[in-house]
């Protein structure tokens, strides 16, 4: 029987949170390069990322020569609304004021509002199929129901997150590819 997902999660977040300093630099590093490597073959120009918390893989400093390469990109980070449980996306440059949103993330302290075509979604866990395990707020999964055209949705984790038995619920919006420090994992391809 497939475990639990508040159990499930609360697991994931401590192997993550116990992974040595020197695993979390050597995992990053990885993912890192495969994310850069990753992005260079995209034509989007606008996209969204994370503000990483809770021992996330950090995505902006991959982000940042992605901005650097072309001046018609764009990138935002989300803003979620505790009151609403919406998430929408305000235009990030590096460098630029940063205020907290209700969860107390750094978010952009002004900024116009886009729509992504390209967006990095953060994984708590992930298995098969694009199936995707985050915080249980669903702020992900509603914004990908809502935003026209949908953008391609990229899982970034740790490949520690991969749980085989893990599917997807009817409500979860599924990702289009799921990036680790071992390469891509979804969809099916040689690590």
């Amino acid at each position: 029987m497939p475990e639990d997902r508040t159990v499930l999660r609360q697991r994931l977040l401590r192997e993550r949170a116990a992974m040595s300093s020197e695993e979390r630099a050597r995992r990053s590093a990885a993912l890192q390069q495969k994310l850069l490597a990753w992005l260079a073959q995209r034509a989007e120009v606008t996209l969204g990322a994370y503000w990483p918390i809770r021992g996330e893989f950090d995505p902006l400093p991959a982000v940042q020569p992605w901005l650097a390469g072309d001046a018609r990109r764009r990138a935002a980070l989300p803003v979620s609304d505790k009151r609403t449980h919406t998430m929408r996306f305000v235009r990030w440059q590096p460098g630029g004021a940063m205020a907290a949103d209700d969860y107390g993330i750094p978010i952009p302290a002004a900024g116009e509002e886009m729509a992504p075509a390209l967006l990095l979604v953060p994984c708590v866990g992930f298995g098969e199929g694009g199936a995707r395990l985050g915080y249980g707020g669903g702020f992900y999964d509603r914004a990908l129901a809502v935003l026209h055209p949908r953008p391609f949705a990229l899982g970034l984790g740790f490949s520690i997150g991969f749980v085989a038995a893990f599917a997807a619920l009817p409500h979860d919006q599924r990702l289009d590819a799921v990036l680790t420090d071992d390469g891509l994992r979804w969809p099916q391809a040689r690590l």
